[in-house]
């Protein structure tokens, strides 16, 4: 039996943006919606719902013209993120054609 998915990273957005700051590492607001192509008051509602649940860390820095917030995953944000990720692999076939020990969800027999 495999783990239900977390319901807050089982969400195209915010999925995305939990593998886009596992890969970069961190980013500010602009370069989340850039690289999301979603609009500020989507991407504002999905942060605040993954920042809420203690899956992204925010700290704010001083830039030019003024101050910024730059966002990452949090350690229970990068587990939660890994945790999602084994569940997905574990509900998807074998590419030996095997089935996973989960069984095989994904068939279409």
């Amino acid at each position: 039996m495999t783990t239900p998915l977390d319901p807050l990273l089982h969400q195209p957005v915010r999925t995305r943006l939990a593998a886009f700051l596992a890969a970069r590492g961190e980013a500010t607001f602009t370069e989340l919606k850039e690289a999301l192509e979603v609009t500020d008051g989507n991407l504002e509602a999905h942060l605040k719902k993954l920042v809420g649940a203690g899956y992204i860390g925010t700290r704010k820095t001083r830039g030019r013209r003024r101050p910024q917030t730059i966002y990452s995953l949090s350690p229970q944000g990068r587990d939660a993120f890994a945790a999602y990720v084994e569940t997905l692999h574990a509900l998807l076939p074998d590419p030996d054609g095997e089935t996973s020990p989960a069984g095989d969800p994904l068939s279409t027999r």
